[in-house]
């Protein structure tokens, strides 16, 4: 069984963050100038705007509507445990258990198919 490697961990973060995070942003940007220039110029006779404004209206969005409260809980941390748990569960049961389980899931997920 493969442990938990908190470098590998690490890795994946910092590779989102440099490379895949300044990807999302600029798409968020197009797709938020995109929508404005297609819709509000017809709708309610304003301006087409750039992209450096529509990623300004963005984050305009976020301050007014989300603020920057950091009171969210550790997800990382908290699924990681309980991916560990379960993991463990798992391994203390029976086959006869885990058939059981492997039935339960494919009902709940497909109700009526076999």
């Amino acid at each position: 069984m493969k442990c938990f490697n908190i470098e590998n961990y690490k890795r994946r973060w910092v590779f989102f963050f440099i490379l895949l995070a300044p990807l999302f942003l600029v798409a968020i940007g197009a797709v938020v100038m995109f929508l404005w220039n297609a819709i509000l110029p017809a709708v309610i006779h304003v301006g087409t705007i750039n992209f450096w404004q529509a990623l300004g209206i963005l984050i305009l969005s976020k301050i007014l509507f989300s603020g920057f409260r950091h009171d969210y809980p550790r997800r990382s941390m908290h699924s990681h445990s309980k991916l560990h748990h379960l993991r463990e569960k798992w391994e203390k049961m029976t086959d006869e258990e885990k058939a059981k389980y492997k039935e339960e899931w494919k009902n709940f997920y497909h109700p009526g198919k076999e």
